[in-house]
């Protein structure tokens, strides 16, 4: 499992939120749920695992987001640095960069490139739901 560490003091500067008339929510339920089902138990995953076609985007979420950690806990360069790793992944799927369990990999493969496929403002506005959307929401 890979963790990345950035220094706030590094990233401070780049702590700005910038607004979108997208709807998150939308974008994932018109690009992104056709493969991630939304929210779902692990012993339902257990259930339906061999009919899934990508891990539920709440085990996503918290993958992403528990293995990007910021030196001093600061909420919002954390929140800016996993929409970047987000909205970079949309386009640049890498085994290098997964953040899946091993598991998952096996079953899944890594996410075929959405590059194209979504606009910089529907992969800004699809990675701040997926933030939002999951803070405090565990895979469980």
């Amino acid at each position: 499992m890979k963790k990345i560490f950035v220094l706030t003091s590094l990233m401070s500067v780049l702590a700005f939120t910038q607004l979108s008339a997208v709807d998150g929510y939308e974008v994932y339920k018109s690009k992104c749920s056709q493969c991630h089902i939304e929210n779902i138990s692990k012993a339902d995953v257990v259930k339906n695992f061999a009919k899934m076609k990508a891990p539920p985007m709440v085990e996503v979420a918290n993958q992403v987001k528990g293995n990007i950690i910021i030196g001093d806990d600061d909420d919002d360069v954390h929140r800016h640095v996993v929409k970047l790793f987000i909205k970079d992944y949309i386009d640049n799927p890498l085994l290098d960069k997964s953040m899946c369990n091993p598991m998952a990999l096996e079953k899944f493969g890594v996410m075929p490139s959405q590059k194209g496929k979504l606009t910089a403002d529907e992969k800004e506005a699809v990675a701040e739901w997926i933030y939002d959307r999951y803070d405090g929401v565990k895979f469980q």
